[in-house]
């Protein structure tokens, strides 16, 4: 059998402190759950569930030289992600987020990756030196992009012949960093994947369903949107005029997190195995309604 091609998952890396309660809450609500610490991030994400999907994940991102980013990086080498090209910081400690999440979903959330926006383009070094492809080899195969970078470091990004032959995927970390992502949106090689809300803030306005969402994005220069809406149809859109629906399986909900970051590995990784159009799109749905209906 041939050996799948491997993915670079550029971006946050981080410890996830993930609170669950079994009912619905409000603001100021105290009640029983469950807390756990486990391995987190967009990039992070995204790798672990290529992985599982029989990929060889890359993860570019930083890590402090501190107990948590030594543990962190035992864990993500445990999962079978390569962790040889990080960037490791002296200076900087190991990025953070915490969320609520209660029986309709994600009651709040904060993300703390100030390291990571600190690192900038120091995680992409491999990229230019030979460690992984240089300026007059580009990496030509799959790559993960996490809407974390800074904005500027997105735009550079854009523009580098370093990204020029990739297979370019590209995922908001929230709605509130969707903007983020406007200098890679018309990226000539990319695809980007995000919800319904975090298309409203990238294109300044609010819409009723994905297939909308997905057509303003590609009348904003987008090469192939992908739009998901939790349990309403999601969309894909491509800058040829196609449009495709599909609605996913009606599942109960157990956990949110992650959720989006299971739907693009999927979807790649069943592109990868030669599925397209409707059929990878079945199958990455069918994947993120088990990621969410299990505890």
């Amino acid at each position: 059998m041939t050996r799948r091609p491997d993915i670079l998952c550029i971006g946050s890396v981080l410890w996830d402190v993930i609170g669950r309660a079994p009912r619905r809450m409000a603001l100021g609500h105290d009640v029983p759950g469950r807390i756990e610490r486990l391995p987190g991030g967009v990039a992070m994400n995204i790798a672990a569930a290529c992985r599982r999907e029989g990929l060889r994940p890359i993860l570019l991102t930083v890590l402090g030289r501190d107990p948590e980013g030594r543990a962190l990086a035992d864990a993500c080498a445990a999962m079978g992600l390569v962790t040889d090209h990080v960037f490791w910081a002296d200076e900087l400690r190991t990025d953070r987020y915490m969320a609520i999440e209660a029986e309709d979903g994600l009651v709040a959330a904060v993300a703390d990756a100030h390291s990571l926006e600190e690192a900038g383009e120091r995680i992409l070094a491999p990229l230019g030196d030979g460690a992984l492809a240089t300026r007059e080899r580009p990496w030509r195969g799959l790559v993960a992009l996490d809407g974390n970078l800074t904005e500027a470091l997105l735009a550079e990004i854009a523009a580098s012949p370093l990204f020029a032959a990739a297979d370019l995927r590209v995922v908001p970390a929230s709605p509130g960093k969707a903007g983020r992502l406007a200098p890679v949106l018309a990226h000539p090689r990319a695809t980007v994947y995000l919800n319904r809300v975090e298309a409203g803030h990238l294109c300044g306005e609010l819409f009723a369903d994905a297939p909308s969402a997905a057509r303003a994005l590609v009348a904003r220069g987008a090469r192939r949107v992908l739009v998901t809406d939790g349990g309403a149809p999601m969309a894909e859109a491509r800058a040829d005029g196609t449009l495709l629906t599909l609605a996913p399986p009606q599942v109960a909900v157990c956990r949110v997190t992650g959720a989006g970051d299971c739907f693009m590995a999927s979807h790649i990784a069943a592109e990868t195995a030669g599925l397209d159009g409707a059929a990878a799109i079945e199958e990455a749905l069918d994947a993120t309604a088990l990621y969410v209906s299990s505890a």
